[in-house]
């Protein structure tokens, strides 16, 4: 099977326990947990016994540790990821609100994780994979954006093939270097993995459709959206396919787009239909918001089978 690569930045979650509780007073916390958009994603590939790899930077501590061994034990490649013995890993920290929006303080910038590189051992990786994943949340410095530039040349010259989940804060758009970045990855994305309003975010089009017609015409080959709650829609040249989410109880959504975004990659690297791949993928989602901790609901196709089989949707 064709081998999945992602790269960027791995860290510890580490989250309040209770509704509406703030960190400008002690309060209990739950964590730490394995974390980082593209390590979810990654692990949630390894559940599904697809060949796959990330490559990263994690520090010379227990936090490292931690996500190096969760990673390894689920089935992933390590090979590439380097210990920083200068900077510790990186952590995020979550407040959750009772409107349902979530509230992080990050160390990402600072972290071992903003010191990865194409290490010879992550070269020969790419080299010998046929898909690479760019998490947009990975972009937040140009020394990467670079290294991540050079990954996927080095992917498409071997014949391989792109996946771009944008993952951005709008105000990043306003850096122009940035929005050359993103478009630079854009060119040579075959499947475009957005949320919501991440499909607008992108092009100069107003309307959903228009944006979803501007997105294709730069060359993307299909586009997986995802609707949260109301679960996700596929579209390409020939085909438009929306289904409805899976009902389940909601613990913690970090992860859950992530968690989609590889188990859609998956199905269809492994030629499935668009539409399996799509149920597939709305399934995985589901079932991550189901556990407390971002990288404990990734499942493997025995699991997603059974949740589909016994749950209704929305």
């Amino acid at each position: 099977m064709s081998k999945i690569m992602t790269m960027g930045e791995i860290l510890v979650e580490i989250m309040a326990t209770e509704v509406g509780q703030s960190f400008r007073q002690p309060g209990a916390l739950a964590g730490p947990y394995p974390s980082g958009a593209p390590a979810i994603f990654i692990d949630q590939v390894a559940k599904l016994k697809q060949p796959c790899g990330i490559i990263s930077s994690v520090g010379d501590d227990d936090f490292g540790a931690l996500n190096m061994f969760r990673l390894s034990d689920d089935g992933v490649d390590i090979s590439g990821i380097s210990i920083n013995k200068k900077v510790a890993t990186g952590t995020a920290f979550v407040t959750y609100q009772k409107n349902g929006s979530r509230d992080f303080i990050f160390n990402i910038t600072n972290s071992a994780c903003a010191h990865l590189s194409l290490t010879p051992s992550a070269t020969l990786l790419l080299k010998n994979c046929k898909h690479f994943h760019v998490m947009g949340s990975s972009l937040f410095s140009f020394r990467i954006i670079d290294e991540i530039k050079k990954a996927i040349e080095i992917v498409k010259d071997n014949g391989g093939t792109i996946s771009f989940d944008p993952n951005i804060r709008k105000e990043m758009l306003k850096i122009p270097e940035m929005r050359e970045a993103l478009n630079f990855i854009l060119e040579y994305t075959d499947i475009f993995l957005p949320s919501g309003a991440d499909i607008s975010m992108l092009t100069s089009a107003t309307k959903e459709d228009e944006a979803i017609e501007e997105i294709l015409d730069l060359g993307v080959r299909e586009i997986a959206l995802k609707r949260g709650r109301n679960g996700g829609s596929f579209y390409n040249r020939t085909e438009q396919i929306s289904l409805p989410a899976f009902a389940n109880s909601e613990i913690d959504p970090t992860g859950a787009g992530d968690c989609f975004g590889a188990t859609f990659v998956v199905c269809r690297l492994q030629g499935m239909s668009a539409e399996d791949s799509l149920r597939y993928a709305n399934a995985s989602g589901a079932l991550a918001v189901a556990h407390k901790g971002p990288m404990e609901g990734t499942s493997s196709f025995t699991e997603l089978d059974s949740f589909i089989n016994n749950t209704k949707v929305c």
